[in-house]
């Protein structure tokens, strides 16, 4: 047999810790564990782009923080799969500081703004996005009987403000405008 494939899931199905038997890869906690491993697959680029510049919040190297935050997620899907992990409340507080972080440093944000920029800041936008649709299957998890905690729910839900303070922090930093939307018709 191969090692990097067991081929138990060639039918739609696969296990997690909390089910004896097989369930549908298109169970409501699958396709939140899998939307969780596609934020967590992303943000390794946005964690490389970010050592490449070398961009710093304070005396921390941004790519350290995202790597941070990567190894969280892990916690997250375990939590979700019937681990007994669970995100604690002090890293939700962590998130919100990074985001008074970036909020003392940006100017103030009255409008939403266009995504692009800068590489970087675009990539963060795309995470931010990400974040959003791995909550909204996370949820939905949860409300098919599936462990999420009230921590681990706000982690998510902030996680999306942290990649929008991020991408607003990378355009700053590189001295780009962004441009709001005017809804001209």
């Amino acid at each position: 047999m191969p090692g990097l494939y067991t081929g138990k899931g060639d039918a739609g199905t696969t296990k997690i810790f909390t089910s004896k038997e097989r369930i549908s890869k298109d169970s409501p906690v699958i396709e939140a564990l899998g939307s969780l491993d596609e934020l967590n697959s992303f943000l390794g680029i946005c964690k490389v782009l970010s050592y490449e510049k070398k961009l710093k919040l304070e005396s921390d190297l941004l790519g350290d923080i995202i790597h941070a935050i990567q190894k969280d997620l892990f916690i997250v899907q375990a939590e979700l799969a019937g681990s007994e992990m669970t995100i604690s409340r002090k890293k939700v507080e962590s998130l919100e500081a990074l985001i008074a972080t970036v909020e003392k440093i940006i100017p103030p944000i009255k409008t939403f703004r266009i995504a692009g920029g800068t590489e970087l800041a675009a990539h963060f936008d795309v995470a931010r996005t990400a974040v959003r649709r791995a909550e909204r299957r996370v949820v939905g998890a949860g409300e098919k009987g599936n462990k999420v905690g009230l921590d681990t729910l706000a982690f998510v839900n902030r996680l999306s403000s942290v990649f929008y303070a991020f991408a607003r922090f990378v355009n700053d930093q590189e001295k780009i405008i962004e441009p709001s939307p005017d809804y001209s018709l």
